[in-house]
């Protein structure tokens, strides 16, 4: 594809990082705790004598005890923020950047594809993948990235960065309900987006379940007959393939597990049957059982 065997700093560089507050908070946590904690190694003893005259009705030995485990959870608490910030960038751009040509490598030949999608597009590092991938096959294909923020502007930057500008399109939208026509779509994508549908009601209520299977659905609804699907997400995609299943959609394939943003994750990827016969209130389509791989 070109650009496959970048170092996080050439990808840091051109997409910088959705959602970095999160990471700003975590390290600043972490540096708090960190410093509490050389404190209380550099001034156990003194700490030691404080606690003992504030609470003298305590057994020898226990205020030690008290300062040491202390101590000791603020060193534990600083590492597991360290770790955690340290997971959320590299998920956000090595890991983000990885998945990305797994996905587009699902796709046999992309020198087929007219048009592609990319549902939550970000700042476009999917989306840009898309675009290289068809720019290399010299198909006169276009891709697709909607997202429901204004993220426009930074998103054709990084695209022309990449010299895929003419392959590349945004709209702002709702995932759930998608402003593109039935069948419209050789190729949907999606990855680390579908989870945040609905998330006003709650992760993990009922509501935010059924948001989350009308972005799936809209993503079955733009499909062409014959069409690819590729989905990376967290922690829900156990859900995604049961809808896949009750839409019957061919050839379910789901990645092994892969941890981003200090939770599961997995790739699914499906096909939409290429035939189909729409009865007076439903639609029958061929059904294929799931399989892992």
């Amino acid at each position: 594809m070109g650009k496959t065997g970048r170092d996080w700093t050439q990808i840091y560089a051109i997409y910088g990082m959705d959602e970095s507050h999160t990471l700003i908070f975590l390290l600043i946590h972490a540096l708090l705790f960190s410093s509490l904690s050389v404190l209380f190694l550099l001034y156990f003893n003194p700490l030691c004598t404080i606690c003992e005259s504030f609470f003298p009705a305590l057994p020898a030995g226990a205020p030690r005890f008290i300062a040491g485990f202390t101590g000791s959870v603020m060193a534990l608490s600083a590492v597991c923020l360290f770790f955690a910030a340290g997971n959320i960038f590299y998920s956000s751009i090595s890991l983000h950047w990885d998945m990305a040509q797994r996905m587009i490598n699902v796709v046999n030949d992309w020198s087929t594809v007219k048009t592609a999608l990319d549902v939550g597009c970000g700042r476009g590092i999917l989306l840009n993948a898309v675009a290289l991938q068809l720019k290399k096959e010299g198909s006169s294909g276009r891709v697709v990235g909607l997202d429901r923020r204004k993220t426009t502007v930074a998103t054709l930057r990084t695209a022309r960065i990449e010299g895929v500008q003419e392959y590349v399109t945004c709209r702002e939208g709702d995932a759930r309900l998608l402003p593109f026509a039935d069948n419209y779509f050789d190729v949907v994508v999606s990855a680390v987006f579908l989870h945040t549908v609905g998330k006003e009601f709650g992760h993990r209520t009922a509501a935010a379940a059924a948001e989350r299977m009308k972005g799936l659905g809209e993503v079955v609804r733009v499909l062409k007959p014959g069409g690819v699907g590729v989905v990376w997400d967290l922690v829900h995609v156990p859900e995604y393939v049961h809808r896949l299943h009750e839409l019957r959609m061919e050839d379910i394939c789901v990645s092994e597990r892969v941890t981003a943003f200090m939770v599961s994750s997995h790739m699914v990827s499906f096909r939409k049957p290429s035939h189909f016969v729409v009865g007076p209130a439903e639609v029958r389509l061929d059904w294929r059982s799931c399989n892992i791989c």
